[in-house]
């Protein structure tokens, strides 16, 4: 008679909904990236520094948002309130001040450069990844994954 297999204490299978929120988180961070470098082409580019700076942030961001793999709700927590919030945050702040003192969105579009313009398409899709990566990663089955693994 063999021994029936013994049961884990916590069920490692992340779901597909986490999974698919990591690969979003990812293209967040890549989407941020592509658009340091294009920063590049505008008159007043980033220092080597800033750019340093803001790759090692992207390092950590994406080492963190790996380690959403494990189950660990104080990741997950992590993530939405580092990427979700702030990042957001800041994304969007620019873009709103701007707005806020009548900035045009036609004339914007009828002026704009090349690289700017990807930029601005780079943002959209930045933001875009990050709330659809948020909402995926608050689930149900999401939330069962993390639940289920909250000891780890």
């Amino acid at each position: 008679m063999t021994a029936a297999p013994r049961a884990t204490r916590h069920d490692t299978t992340v779901p597909p909904t986490v999974r698919l929120s990591v690969l979003l988180w990812l293209a967040a961070i890549a989407a941020g990236a592509v658009e340091a470098l294009v920063w590049l082409a505008l008159p007043d580019p980033p220092t080597p520094t800033q750019l340093g700076l803001r790759f090692s942030i992207y390092t950590v961001l994406t080492v963190l948002v790996l380690a959403l793999h494990t189950g660990r709700n104080a990741v997950r927590w992590a993530v939405a309130v580092l990427l979700g919030g702030i990042g957001t945050l800041s994304l969007v702040v620019e873009p709103l001040s701007w707005l806020a003192v009548g900035g045009s969105p036609t004339a914007f579009l009828a002026t704009v450069d090349g690289p700017t313009l990807l930029i601005t398409g780079l943002r959209v899709a930045h933001i875009a990844a990050v709330l659809a990566a948020l909402v995926l990663l608050f689930r149900p089955p999401a939330t069962a994954f993390f639940t289920r693994n909250r000891g780890r």
